[in-house]
């Protein structure tokens, strides 16, 4: 029998826990978890795309961001089978579901278990002492983890995972429905999952309805394309709504199908709203006012939410700019689609919206919604008793007969409906707690009386109506915060001490407000502009202005108004016996103009500005070059046929959008005579070069648009309309790279313009596109 050697050996406490993590890590294979998933039909590009992300050393952590619904998770389970079945260059591939309410402990539990901790001991730890054991594992491998559903900022180093880099060459991936959240993890790429196109939806579709269905009769095909176009690329619609129909073998149910989608989807129609619009219905909206930002609510008189109260202040820029935070918070975890000025809704998202401000389906009436359904009449009288909003806008109904009570209601919208002549009189007569009133953009010539009941009326939209006088009982609209009169070219007559008497408006929009041929009547605030500045004066609360000058007379006593100046965010110039030169240098000093529109002065020849000299007191009519048409953001000069340039506009270095139509003298759009005087003077040496879109249309005698190329870094739209004579864009061989924005035109133009030399005008020619007039 051979010798026995006996090794005795000591252990410390300590050493018996560096043992274990020593062991441990030993005991992590390569290693990791294949995961059951949907087929990927449609997203074999994008995970690709990911993947081709995944292989680059220098990135680390990818964020995939998308809608609900739209594959994001599937996509995920993808690149967690790839790295299990063909990838040998990593140590270990870890899953967590983090989703909204998953606490630190439960992700480190996640993430020990994976990887060997997970006994009696590791769950008396603290955060902390889990965060020691994982990270003196993870850090000698090379490891992948993915991270499924991610709300908010997920601190990798506080749970122990140590943060990937080039050295390590380990990936973080995670799904998101918040780009916001990609930043907030310092995602070094950001990915967003979009909605299938159309071949790859259509397969997907056709897969889970199944071809047996499809070919019982030669007429359900047609009808399930048709079916499948409803769910707009949206994977998580498709394959419901392709399991719901699985079981439909006859064209009826098809077609009874296709009804009940193109019912709901005709509700939305694709429909923009105005960002601004928006803000100002959450301003007067009694739920938003009511609701306390920091988890409660409040009575609702002291319901003013911070952008109230930043209006009230005259804080203009401020209250704005919060309403777009939310907006963009908003658009960041696609819930809202960003256009520009404008925001969409996808159907799935506002299905769900509705549902979630219903409480419960069974509370759906309270939220009736019937916005595009088509309807040649109103809800019946019964169907509005318990609604708190409704919406029946764009619809087909001509009137409004009945006098529904709804003492609840606090939002209706009316707009959109280009049949809607007539109210009755009583309509409004149940209707008490109304809030919010949007009659804009239908044919209604006049108001009920029994409008003046609205007592809780904060919001009301008349704009692009056929309205012909405004109704004296609007003045018993005291709590009114918000009036819309824009575009209204049929208004004849607005009595006087209706607008003064609305004491609590703080938004009153008046541009291209009022007729021509208005009633000459002593108390008419259209026939008398000095009557109408001494009614603005009135409104103490008032902090957003938009207004119409057609007297030349009410020019200088607006200038001469400066708290009006103060509030005016929208400016028009219209149709008044101009003289040939206006000085427009007091305009470029008001703190919130956005919106300046100069139309049909046949007088006007010049529009000029003074500068303040350096060193000298500053007359009230000069400006000062650091604060310069900062807040211009828009421009239209429209039929005024003796102005001849508009140098003046190096001045705004803001401007976004310029429209300049049906001028028939005008020569240039930067003179180059002037420009010397203004480039020396202005801090502005660049002009446009944050301009959006451009519109030239009907100016005959137009030559010259600038002295040489603009660079243009953010246009989008160019459209040239009948300007025979402008024979070169400023534009050069620099525009061509990387350019995005599209020329529109007449094409026998195009062909005859000139360029810097065939390769630039080869260049631009993808960009160019046939003239169209909307």
């Amino acid at each position: 029998m051979g010798n026995v050697f006996s090794i005795s050996i000591s252990i410390s406490p300590g050493d018996l826990g560096g043992l274990w993590q020593w062991i441990a890590g030993r005991a992590c294979r390569v290693e990791g978890r294949g995961r059951p998933s949907e087929p990927t039909v449609g997203l074999e590009n994008m995970l690709d795309k990911v993947w081709s992300c995944l292989i680059q050393e220098h990135v680390g952590i990818i964020g995939l961001y998308g809608m609900g619904g739209v594959g994001k998770t599937t996509l995920l389970t993808q690149i967690n089978n790839r790295f299990i079945n063909t990838s040998r260059d990593f140590d270990v591939v870890i899953w967590v579901t983090v989703s909204k309410d998953l606490r630190l402990e439960k992700f480190q539990d996640e993430i020990g278990e994976k990887i060997g901790f997970f006994d009696e001991k590791w769950h008396t730890k603290r955060i902390d002492e889990k965060a020691v054991d994982i990270y003196n594992v993870l850090r000698k491998k090379k490891f992948v983890l993915l991270l499924d559903d991610v709300w908010e900022r997920v601190n990798l180093i506080r749970l122990g995972v140590p943060f990937p880099d080039g050295q390590n060459s380990s990936k973080v991936v995670f799904t998101t429905r918040s780009e916001t959240v990609c930043s907030l993890m310092d995602a070094q790429k950001k990915i967003k999952v979009e909605t299938l196109e159309w071949e790859e939806a259509w397969k997907l579709f056709r897969d889970k309805v199944g071809e047996d269905i499809l070919g019982i009769h030669p007429d359900i095909p047609h009808l399930a394309q048709a079916v499948a176009r409803e769910c707009d690329g949206l994977p998580i619609a498709l394959i419901t709504i392709a399991r719901a129909m699985a079981c439909k073998k006859t064209p009826q149910e098809w077609s009874h199908g296709l009804e009940v989608l193109r019912k709901s989807a005709s509700e939305l129609q694709d429909y923009k709203i105005d960002k601004d619009d928006l803000i100002d219905y959450w301003n007067c909206d009694v739920f938003w006012n009511d609701f306390d930002h920091n988890g409660g609510s409040t009575s609702p008189t002291e319901g003013f939410n911070s952008i109230t109260t930043r209006l009230l202040k005259d804080e203009i820029p401020s209250a704005r700019n919060e309403g777009y935070e939310i907006i963009g918070t908003l658009g960041r975890a696609c819930l809202l689609e960003d256009e520009g000025k404008y925001v969409k809704i996808h159907d799935v998202i506002r299905d769900m919206a509705l549902w979630i401000a219903s409480e419960c389906a069974e509370q759906k009436e309270h939220f009736l919604v019937q916005a595009g359904a088509q309807l040649i009449k109103t809800p019946k009288a019964d169907e509005w008793v318990g609604a708190s909003r409704m919406s029946l806008m764009a619809n087909s109904f001509k009137d409004l007969p009945e006098s529904p009570s709804c003492p609840r209601l606090l939002t209706l919208f009316l707009c959109h409906n280009h049949d809607l002549s007539m109210i009755n009189g009583d309509f409004f007569q149940f209707m008490d707690a109304l809030a919010v009133l949007d009659l804009s953009e239908t044919r209604i010539e006049e108001l009920p009386l029994g409008i003046s009941r609205l007592i809780s009326l904060q919001y009301l939209n008349l704009s692009n109506t056929w309205l012909r006088r405004l109704s004296f009982e609007l003045k018993g609209l005291k709590k009114l915060k918000y009036l819309n009169l824009e575009s209204n070219g049929h208004l004849k007559m607005i009595p006087g001490q209706v607008i003064s008497n609305l004491s609590s408006l703080q938004v009153l929009r008046m541009l291209r407000c009022g007729s021509h041929l208005y009633e000459k009547a002593g108390d008419n605030i259209l026939s008398d502009g000095n009557l109408q500045i001494e009614e603005l004066r009135c409104l103490e609360n008032l902090n957003e202005l938009s207004f119409t000058i057609n007297y030349a007379s009410i020019l200088q006593s607006f200038l001469n108004a400066h708290r009006l100046q103060n509030c005016t965010k929208a400016l028009l110039l219209m149709c008044f016996d101009s003289p040939k030169s206006i000085n427009i240098s007091s305009l470029a000093n008001m703190r919130h103009l956005g919106v300046l529109e100069i139309l049909a002065n046949p007088n006007l020849e010049e529009l000029h500005v003074d500068f303040a000299v350096q060193g000298t007191s500053q007359v009230p009519s000069m400006i000062s070059t650091r604060k310069c048409f900062d807040s211009l953001r828009q421009v239209l000069v429209y039929k005024c046929d003796r102005l001849r340039e508009l140098t003046w506009l190096i001045l705004a270095p803001n401007l976004e959008n310029l429209r300049v139509i049906s001028n028939h003298n005008m020569e240039e759009i930067f003179s180059t005579r002037k420009i010397i005087e203004l480039l020396i003077r202005s801090r502005n040496s660049t002009p446009f070069t944050k301009l959006e879109f451009l519109e030239l249309r009907k100016l005959p005698k137009l030559k010259s648009m600038c002295w040489n190329a603009l660079p243009f870094p953010f246009l989008r739209k160019m459209k040239v309309y009948k300007c025979p004579m402008l024979k070169k864009l400023p534009l050069n061989s620099d525009n061509a790279k990387g350019c995005k924005f599209v020329i529109e035109a007449e094409a026998q133009w195009w062909e005859h313009l000139k360029w810097e030399d065939d390769a630039t005008k080869a260049a631009f020619l993808p960009h160019f596109t046939h003239y169209t007039i909307r």
